[in-house]
């Protein structure tokens, strides 16, 4: 955009500008707006009961996060998911987060693997009638359980900065590959059984990272 945008990194909770950020970005992040999508601000608008004005500020905090883009004579569009920044992404990923996991696994107690176990026993029922986002998000819960008591703050940190960075693409990675989330969950039930056995953690951190890059070798695959 040519014109000066105000920062609008952090709308006042519960204002109108903050609840149409919030309604445009689930819509993206599930893929009710696709990418390339035109963002029609006077519909959005009527849609959400709003006047036009908090839903131009919202769509322009959304342009700022880089899950909308601008083009001259077309208007505000959903942006695509640049395979790049994803491969990047997942590739770094499965390094914290794999020493993450395995840095946390002396500390995860039997509470917390029955905890874990009990996502992922949500995520195989999640199979039956399969829900790529709501798998998605038993599927950060569950990895949560096991990276979170990672004693390294700053490998903890790059675990988050990943996840996040993964939400900003829309990465419901199952939804164009499917078929991996059945191996996905026996991949899970696997990294539960190195834990509970007490294995060493190289071994811990190698499931991790193997599990992480299978589902970004399927996604390459499907893609390519």
């Amino acid at each position: 955009m040519t014109e000066t945008m105000p920062d609008l990194s952090e709308a006042t909770p519960g204002s109108k500008s903050e609840q149409a950020y919030q309604a445009v970005k689930a819509r993206i992040v599930e893929g009710t707006y696709t990418p390339g999508y035109r963002l029609v601000l006077g519909a959005i608008a009527k849609d959400l009961g709003f006047s036009v004005v908090p839903v131009r500020e919202a769509i322009r905090r959304l342009e700022a996060e880089g899950l909308v883009t601008f083009e001259r004579n077309v208007g505000a569009t959903v942006a695509g998911i640049d395979p790049t920044e994803y491969l990047y992404t997942m590739q770094t990923l499965s390094i914290v987060e794999g020493a993450a996991t395995a840095l946390s696994a002396p500390l995860i107690d039997s509470q917390s693997i029955a905890r874990a176990r009990a996502v992922n026993q949500e995520m195989r029922e999640c199979l039956e009638h399969f829900d790529p986002v709501r798998f998605t998000q038993l599927n950060q819960d569950f990895h949560s359980v096991l990276f979170e008591h990672c004693p390294n703050p700053h490998i903890l940190d790059l675990v988050h900065r990943g996840w996040n960075r993964l939400a900003a693409l829309r990465s419901s990675t199952f939804r164009f590959v499917p078929g991996r989330a059945r191996d996905s969950v026996e991949e899970h039930e696997n990294l539960l059984h190195l834990i509970e056995t007490g294995a060493d953690a190289d071994d811990i951190e190698k499931a991790a990272r193997r599990h992480r890059t299978a589902t970004l070798d399927a996604y390459l695959a499907q893609t390519n």
